[in-house]
């Protein structure tokens, strides 16, 4: 649950010195985590003399990444090693209040809290800040969350482009230069046998359905049609408890049917309009919104803080993650022509977080860190009523690399497997 009800949100702030952040590096600590906790191996830097040439320059950086694993903010510490710097980062509260130490680690690496419930005026002014003193690259994801589809770019939020002109206005302000955007292209390739690790996960996931185990095959197409029903039976499953019957028809319109039911109730509750065909991660956002300043709401006439029951309020936050969650689950990304490794890798861990809480997360990967050219911000925004034109430039120049990235995949069709299998 994204939604913290045990405590009202407290900003956290990054921590400033390079002690930390070096012995970090020193030690090698983001290899050991990215390889055990991760299982991501090894990576390939391209570019990185971009970023190289932008601090030489002495210029307020922000690195706009697109943003599919968890994993991502931890192996840009591999960039920022190589260009010898360290970095700071935006991230969501409650990756601070999992545990003590993943807190503690948060923070030494470089880390800073934003409240994604509402206007976190802290964080923007941290961040601004940041970029404004040049003080090391700020890494601001401008998909907002993550959501393990490594070739699709979500729609971008626009408070990256908004945080970068307000650094670049108060830069030229005080005559210190330039800020500039580059985007970065992340990209997880399977390193070892990805048909022969989704017959024993999918395996594991129908025993866990109370199905039958099948044989073990490591045929792509049996894969392929293995994973479908699996991913059916995930979502009449969730159609059961919320609804209370499963529906017949695709995969698609039932998916839309069940995240406008579960926000939809939620939006009643707490008087939000209900507008079928608003963007979803909007709608999701305004209930997290409501649920939090429900439930942290004063007594208006003394201003006392109300003991609640946070029954209620749990269940609204965890219908706006499903929602959001339903969602991350992209139309035709399974289908023929476009099928790879990796998406298969990444559609059985969506799955898996689904019914266990948590991603398996030993298919050993090695990533891409593509840096690409330099964007300069300019303090002005574009005419009123016209799209961004630096969120368009971010958005154009991301999806021209993730598609350029999507084809180093091994395809479904070129497998060893495949060619075996007929």
């Amino acid at each position: 649950m994204t939604v913290i009800l045990e405590r009202p949100y407290t900003f956290v702030p990054p921590h400033r010195g390079n002690l930390w952040p070096t012995a970090i590096q020193k030690l090698r600590l983001i290899d050991r985590h990215l390889r055990n906790r991760e299982s991501v191996v090894s990576y390939e830097l391209r570019h990185a003399d971009r970023l190289a040439e932008s601090l030489a320059a002495g210029h307020g950086i922000v690195l706009a990444p697109n943003h599919c694993r968890y994993a991502d903010p931890i192996v840009l510490g591999w960039l920022a090693r190589q260009v010898n710097t360290h970095l700071y980062a935006m991230a969501s509260w409650h990756l601070f209040n999992t545990n003590s130490f993943e807190a503690f680690a948060l923070r030494r690496m470089g880390a800073f809290s934003i409240y994604r419930e509402g206007n976190d005026r802290q964080a923007i002014e941290t961040s601004i800040e940041i970029i404004a003193n040049a003080e090391r690259p700020l890494v601001l994801f401008p998909e907002g969350t993550t959501n393990r589809t490594n070739d699709l770019l979500k729609p971008l939020l626009d408070g990256v482009s908004f945080i970068a002109r307000a650094a670049a206005k108060k830069r030229e302000k005080a005559g210190l230069g330039k800020v500039v955007m580059h985007p970065v292209g992340l990209k997880y390739l399977c390193v070892g046998d990805a048909w022969k690790w989704a017959d024993e996960k999918l395996r594991d996931l129908e025993v866990a359905l109370s199905w039958q185990p099948r044989p073990a095959s490591t045929n792509p197409q049996a894969i392929l049609e293995r994973l479908f029903r699996v991913s059916e039976a995930y979502l009449a499953l969730k159609e059961i408890e919320h609804v209370g019957k499963a529906s017949a028809g695709d995969l698609r319109p039932r998916r839309d049917e069940l995240i406008h039911f579960l926000l939809s109730r939620s939006e009643s509750r707490y008087g939000l309009p209900t507008v079928r065909d608003a963007c979803v991660r909007e709608r999701v956002r305004k209930v997290r919104a409501a649920v939090a300043t429900a439930y942290f709401a004063p007594d208006p006439e003394t201003g006392a803080v109300i003991e609640r029951d946070p029954a209620q309020y749990r269940i609204d936050s965890e219908a706006a993650d499903l929602a959001q969650f339903l969602l991350s689950f992209p139309d035709q990304y399974l289908t023929p022509g476009q099928i790879t490794d990796t998406r298969i890798v990444e559609t059985i861990q969506r799955i898996q977080e689904a019914i266990y809480g948590k991603a398996n997360e030993t298919m050993p990967m090695s990533v891409i860190i593509e840096v690409d050219h330099a964007i300069e911000v300019s303090s002005k925004r574009g005419p009123r009523g016209e799209p961004d034109p630096l969120l368009c430039q971010l958005e154009s120049r991301l999806r021209t690399m993730m598609e350029a990235l999507s084809k180093e995949a091994r395809d479904f069709e070129q497998t060893d497997h495949a060619v075996s299998s007929r």
